[in-house]
């Protein structure tokens, strides 16, 4: 079975956010964005804004099959949210891969469904859970997409921590701890600003490197269950940097830089 990880970068729904409060077009985004947050902090002490008002403005995986590793992202510019979510979905249609994720049960995947609803994405496999008109329909009763405990998607982060919310650790130390470089230069609470600023690229960026520690964090476990020895671990780690070696692209170069060998 193929294996697609995947993570999502979002900034504030502008447009929602004006629709739903009845804000005047005259409002600058930043303005409208920074009224979604004080309100946040005001009822929850945060301003992290709701899963449905955040906007999808990249989709990064790591396609690892029995021919090749790759990482590509479904992005701004090139492509509308709409066609980004249904992309990734049509993915899933297409390959029927094992979804591995970090907090994706929490965070990217119900993001996916609230936005993917509100534009009318079709994701018929991935809603599959044993009743669609599928040769293989059946198995999705017992292990599909959607059930916490199946693994058709794997949350790595859920599961390490034994389903316990106070043992959720951050993805940016336990890649740094077992030697991968972890994140560079951005994180996720300086999307918006990025986005602010032009920095489409970057975000793009910053989110495949976060994919590629997933999925090199996701090898570690593949060895501590057994999936993997010592050797094909190894292997796999040689695979991943010779395929971003060949990828003449700046963030690549620093993420290998800050990878040592060893």
């Amino acid at each position: 079975m193929p294996v697609l990880i995947f993570d999502i970068e979002t900034i504030p729904d502008v447009a929602g956010i004006r629709l739903l409060n009845g804000l005047p077009d005259t409002l600058a985004d930043a303005e409208v964005a920074e009224f979604a947050f004080a309100q946040r902090r005001a009822s929850h002490g945060s301003d992290f804004l709701q899963h449905h008002l955040q906007r999808v403005v990249t989709v990064s995986c790591v396609l690892r099959d029995t021919k090749a590793f790759r990482v590509f992202s479904l992005s701004e510019p090139e492509s509308g949210e709409k066609q980004i979510i249904q992309r990734f979905f049509d993915g899933i249609e297409r390959y029927t891969p094992q979804i591995v994720s970090w907090n994706g049960g929490g965070f990217d995947l119900p993001v996916l469904h609230y936005r993917g609803l509100m534009h009318g994405v079709c994701a018929p496999r991935y809603w599959n859970q044993g009743e669609a008109d599928y040769d293989d329909s059946r198995e999705f009763k017992w292990n599909n997409y959607i059930s916490r405990y199946h693994n058709r998607h794997l949350d790595l982060m859920d599961l390490l921590a034994l389903y316990q919310a106070r043992a959720n650790a951050p993805l940016d130390q336990l890649a740094k701890l077992m030697g991968f470089p972890g994140k560079l230069g951005m994180d996720g609470s300086a999307v918006w600003q990025a986005w602010q600023d032009g920095k489409i690229a970057e975000i793009r960026d910053y989110c495949e490197t976060d994919v590629v520690n997933t999925y090199l964090v996701y090898l570690g476990f593949q060895r501590m269950r057994g999936a993997l020895d010592d050797a094909g671990f190894a292997a796999e780690c040689a695979l991943v940097r010779s395929a971003l070696e060949a990828i003449d692209a700046p963030h690549w170069q620093e993420f290998l830089a800050a990878w040592p060998r060893s």
